[in-house]
């Protein structure tokens, strides 16, 4: 590998990948547009064919699912920038206008997952649909759509970790990140002579992460024991990821006046609550004698 990279470039050393002018954006009829909107639009179109794919073989009308999308879209948008914003105040309290410029970064994704889940609970009121069959349908894609939203980061040279020389240690060129995500241990492990840092690619982390659970999740979507298990199951299984890889990622948001993560805490957080729901009610099931076939559900509307 060389010592000197191209602005553009992108390199896995240890893999023997070494990939030349990885654009951010391309350009048709004189506008530009960026790769991370294309992939994460791409992402979220995925995700409502995978979850209307769901809903007709559960026998429900995937109108619902495209319906749902529009607003969900909306709202999760909103969600992921209040999120952001929230965290990051001291960016924008002396400029309460760049609180809408969203061209330069700035949306967290568990914002958008809460606003997504909020608002999915005020359609199902509204449409008189059993949410946690609605979220038992939607949270694979939503799986999906953040696995492929995921490479957005890799194109936006984002969303990376620490320092490491393991086997998927990634190479980014100083000059194509933002100064603020180069950490003093990232800093210290800089080469004389050499124009980049090596780090933690944990966008990749947490897409594999992302793709295990999806596979697990199709696979016992027809095993659950009861509605809502596998909204559970997304909450938990992407909460231990997430609390995990957090603690290595060098662009986290912090709980004010703190050096705590605040998405670490809350991903353990539905990791821990996730895992007592989910126990409690198959315990539940168990005392009352019930099977899959016999499990309450919620009433419409509720």
């Amino acid at each position: 590998m060389q010592d000197i990279m191209d602005v553009a470039d992108i390199a896995f050393p240890h893999l023997g990948i070494y990939l030349r002018n990885v654009p951010r954006s391309f350009s048709i009829f004189g506008f530009s547009i960026a790769f991370y909107g294309v992939i994460i639009g791409l992402g979220i179109f995925c995700g409502i064919l995978l979850a209307a794919h769901i809903a007709k073989k559960e026998q429900l009308n995937p109108d619902l699912i495209w319906d749902f999308a529009i607003y969900a879209i909306i709202f999760s948008i909103i969600g992921a920038r209040i999120y952001y914003v929230i965290f990051r105040w001291d960016l924008y309290q002396d400029d309460l206008l760049s609180i809408f410029n969203t061209r330069k970064g700035g949306l967290a994704i568990y914002g958008a997952v809460i606003a997504a889940f909020i608002t999915l609970w005020v359609y199902c009121r509204v449409k008189k649909q059993k949410f946690l069959q609605i979220a038992d349908i939607c949270v694979p894609a939503l799986v999906l759509g953040q696995i492929i939203g995921r490479w957005g980061n890799f194109m936006n040279r984002e969303v990376f970790g620490e320092y490491t020389d393991s086997l998927l240690a990634m190479r980014l060129p100083i000059d194509a990140v933002r100064s603020s995500d180069i950490s003093e241990s990232i800093a210290s492990h800089i080469i004389e002579g050499t124009n980049y840092i090596q780090v933690h690619p944990t966008f990749l982390y947490e897409g594999l992460w992302n793709l295990a659970l999806l596979l697990f999740m199709l696979v016992y979507r027809q095993h659950k024991k009861f509605q809502g298990e596998m909204w559970l199951l997304y909450l938990g299984g992407y909460g231990l990821g997430r609390a995990w890889i957090e603690g290595i990622r060098t662009d986290t948001l912090f709980i004010p006046h703190t050096t705590i993560a605040v998405s670490q805490v809350l991903a353990a957080v539905l990791f821990v609550a996730a895992l007592i729901a989910d126990l409690a009610v198959r315990i539940r099931l168990k005392k009352r004698g019930l099977t899959a076939d016999e499990m309450p559900d919620m009433q419409e509307g509720e």
